[in-house]
């Protein structure tokens, strides 16, 4: 299992903070694509630079200041998985539902997505839902995390199965209450399902390490 082989400071979550969202890393996939492709080892274990992709996602997330909870499983879909985490954090003011292998999320998307989901718990009898689209001169991609109000948090409780959070979000869709959140942040959609996938985060980052004038040792 991958929960084995995870240094014991990635396994201990923050208490909740009942005022605040809180980001659910989903870290129970078996990550067969990835191997698939050709990869050796767990997908959330594979390096990017110095630190593994999980690590390099919960760096992310731990810089938001916002609460945080690592699901690992094991869990037969990512329904159950998302279950499961709303039940471990049940407190919570909402939950911003991250895939563990998004490594490139900005921390700053992740603070916006939590400030617009406060904004909107003013009716926190209203399910809502928050999803950013990252925008390109062509298209926008739907990206995570996603984020729900906790008006949703029954719902998100009963999920089962692989198909996640869709059916939740349709609904906020068709009673008005699903708000998209444009951004540039490439790293809401580059998820490392493949090694292909890996390779272009990597030069995503070189990339960005570059631009900021850093020396990636």
């Amino acid at each position: 299992m991958l929960k084995r082989n995870m240094p014991s400071d990635l396994l201990i979550s923050p208490p909740i903070n009942a005022q605040q969202p809180c980001v659910l890393v989903l870290a129970a996939g078996r990550g067969e694509r990835f191997f698939a492709s050709g990869g050796s080892t767990h997908k959330l274990q594979a390096m990017l630079g110095d630190l593994t992709v999980l690590q390099t996602t919960l760096a992310a997330v731990q810089a938001s200041g916002l609460p945080w909870h690592v699901e690992y499983g094991p869990h037969p879909g990512m329904g159950d998985s998302i279950a499961a985490a709303v039940k471990a954090t049940a407190s919570a003011n909402g939950w911003l539902i991250l895939p563990a292998d998004l490594p490139l999320l900005r921390t700053q998307t992740l603070k916006t997505l939590a400030l617009l989901l406060l904004e909107n718990e003013l009716n926190s009898s209203v399910l809502q839902v928050i999803q950013p689209l990252f925008q390109t001169k062509d298209e926008a991609q739907k990206g995570h995390p996603v984020a729900f109000s906790r008006a949703a948090a029954n719902s998100l409780m009963q999920l089962s199965g692989d198909q996640g959070a869709s059916a939740i979000v349709r609904k906020a869709a068709e009673g008005g209450h699903l708000q998209h959140f444009r951004c540039d942040d490439i790293g809401c959609v580059l998820d490392v399902d493949t090694v292909q996938a890996l390779e272009q985060a990597r030069e995503c980052l070189d990339t960005l390490i570059k631009s900021l004038g850093l020396s990636a040792n």
